[in-house]
């Protein structure tokens, strides 16, 4: 059992794909690919809608996550997620967020899909660890997840609380409609719990490095401008 006074040394691991933000219309392509196919097994009837990329894939208002096979880049896995700095979060099209909420920097998790094979459990994990990184890097005070069953417990299970009393499950435009439950994490409040908790993925998100999570975090530079924004332009280029 891990100590909560002694911190456990970084530990460098490398995996079998890697995980970045698209950067051309093959990669986006492969990232729709694995979420046509997620969300085919599981909600068949979102399948046809989700057969191309959405606007939000392409106007430049999201980041666009995919894991791709190191074996020969196949994607294993892709997620989707955007700050409330400039755009509202999908979910708010939908409900509104308690007042608590509505000054605060929070980021939304939309599109989560993995493969079907055993390492789909380690590419969710390296995807959601990705976008707590880069909530940590950029000021966002809070993640907040539109979840539908049984994709609820995973986010309970990150220790994401409700945003509504009671779980309420409610309809959600972006999604066709199908109820979701609206969970939220402090960021700062969550890494705390998670330690209290000694959650098994705390080592994982917070002291290993990995390598192959090639995806820049936005940090500021003395000038105040972004590592990545050059490369962010580009890439927002190429996809329109």
């Amino acid at each position: 059992m891990r100590s909560k006074s002694q911190p456990q040394s970084s530990l460098t691991d490398r995996l079998p794909f890697v995980v970045r933000c698209v950067r051309d219309e093959s990669e986006l392509e492969k990232a729709v690919s694995i979420r046509r196919s997620a969300y085919g097994r599981h909600v068949p009837e979102l399948a046809a809608r989700f057969a191309a990329p959405e606007p939000s894939d392409l106007d430049g208002s999201s980041r666009v996550l995919v894991a791709l096979s190191k074996l020969d880049g196949a994607p294993v896995g892709s997620m989707r997620f955007r700050t409330n700095q400039n755009h509202p979060l999908d979910l708010e099209h939908s409900v509104t967020l308690p007042g608590e909420l509505s000054d605060r920097v929070l980021a939304e998790a939309t599109r989560l899909a993995v493969t079907q094979a055993a390492v789909g459990r380690v590419v969710k994990a390296m995807l959601m660890k990705s976008m707590f990184l880069y909530c940590e890097a950029n000021g966002v005070d809070c993640i907040v997840a539109a979840a539908r069953s049984p994709m609820d417990r995973f986010y309970h299970w990150l220790l994401f609380e409700d945003v509504f009393p009671g779980g309420e499950f409610i309809p959600m435009a972006h999604a066709g409609m199908i109820p979701h439950r609206v969970m939220v994490c402090d960021m700062v409040e969550t890494k705390r719990r998670w330690i209290e908790a000694e959650h098994p993925w705390f080592d994982l998100f917070f002291r290993a490095h990995h390598p192959d999570i090639e995806f820049a975090l936005g940090a500021k530079t003395a000038a105040g401008r972004d590592h990545d924004s050059d490369e962010e332009e580009a890439a927002s280029i190429a996809l329109r």
